[in-house]
């Protein structure tokens, strides 16, 4: 059987499409050859995540920029692909499979499409089931691995970096925080009532992590470690976790009023930033295996947290990091951390 390029191509090669941006993009250059008017197009893919619904490839003819317009759980359930295709030109949108996750691939025209057109474009839908099914079950993989093993662990895991011991030096600013009390907090308070507190806390902090180009490596009880890798100077990247520090306690002030509002018990917390080297590494049995951070930096940055409460102090910066940061910071002097053998010079901002 004689196929046309789009089709011979969907049927071969479309599979290994690394993403659906890519084989929307290169799908509608296909059949823009073969004479079709596209003015742009669009695929939304069900997404397994925490908050995201789904996402949706946006793929302009004139340009051929590919965007991404994302929809969320609590929001609804239209992804927004027909008002962004009708704004381009006349639409035609295909639903490929029947069941309510299915994707959804739409192209709009220059103009009206003709009968033949539409029918062109049905039989491209029917040759997309398969690849798109392919890209779609790789899009949740990594999905799912991301919520639960964050961005760095699970591109080691999907590039098949699975040996015991094995492991990287990162060289980074480290964030170690923690709430205070928390177990008294656990014991006298009703069980979903501290999961939301949970939640509330981990969402404005790994949030201001994020913002500030920050990863979280482990999320461990109450607390969390989370490291700003150098990738320009150490100045950058300690001045990048202050600036999330700053923005968490914001964050964590707004969260007090609505709590008290409530009549809920506050969340009082500590945050300490360290800079220096960590080994991020793949540990534990035979089969079952976890990504662990360890070396001296986790440790100091660690110790460093638990001063927090008896200095009264709710961010506490070590020499290392202060030494990098061109934020202005207060000295505390010498302090001794548990399990450290040295004294370590320790800063804090000015209102901390």
């Amino acid at each position: 059987m004689d196929l046309s390029d789009p089709i011979a191509w969907l049927v071969d090669d479309a599979a290994a499409s690394p993403s659906a941006a890519s084989f929307l993009r290169d799908l509608g250059r296909r059949l823009e050859a073969e004479g079709l008017p596209l003015a742009g197009g669009a695929l939304t893919l069900a997404v397994a995540h925490p908050i995201i619904a789904h996402r949706t490839s946006l793929w302009r003819a004139d340009t051929g920029v590919v965007g991404e317009r994302l929809g969320f759980l609590a929001g609804a359930p239209d992804s927004g692909q027909r008002g962004w295709l009708e704004e381009l030109g006349p639409l035609f949108e295909s639903a490929i499979g029947k069941a309510p996750d299915t994707p959804v691939l739409g192209w709009a025209g220059k103009r009206p499409f003709d009968s033949t057109e539409t029918g062109r474009l049905n039989e491209v839908a029917r040759f997309a089931l398969a690849p798109l099914a392919a890209i779609a079950s790789r899009a949740a993989q990594a999905a799912l691995l991301e919520t639960y093993l964050g961005r760095r662990s699970a591109v080691r895991v999907q590039s098949g970096a699975l040996s015991r011991g094995t492991g990287e030096i990162i060289r980074a600013a480290l964030l170690c925080a923690d709430l205070r009390d928390f177990t008294t907090m656990s014991e006298t308070t009703e069980p979903l009532l501290v999961i939301a507190a949970l939640d509330a806390w981990f969402e404005r902090l790994a949030g201001a992590v994020h913002a500030f180009g920050g990863e979280v490596l482990k999320f461990m009880g109450d607390g969390l470690l989370a490291i700003f890798p150098v990738t320009a100077t150490p100045a950058e990247a300690c001045d990048a976790a202050l600036n999330a520090v700053v923005a968490a306690r914001a964050g964590m002030a707004h969260l007090e009023v609505s709590r008290q509002a409530q009549g809920l018990a506050p969340l009082p917390f500590g945050v300490a930033v360290h800079f220096g080297e960590i080994l991020w590494g793949n540990i534990g049995a035979a089969d079952r295996l976890d990504f662990t951070a360890i070396g001296p930096a986790v440790n100091l940055v660690s110790r460093l947290e638990g001063l927090c409460k008896p200095l009264h102090r709710t961010v506490l910066v070590s020499g290392e990091a202060t030494a990098q940061a061109s934020k202005e910071l207060v000295s505390l002097g010498e302090h001794r951390l548990r399990g450290i053998d040295r004294s370590c010079l320790v800063f804090t901002l000015p209102d901390g």
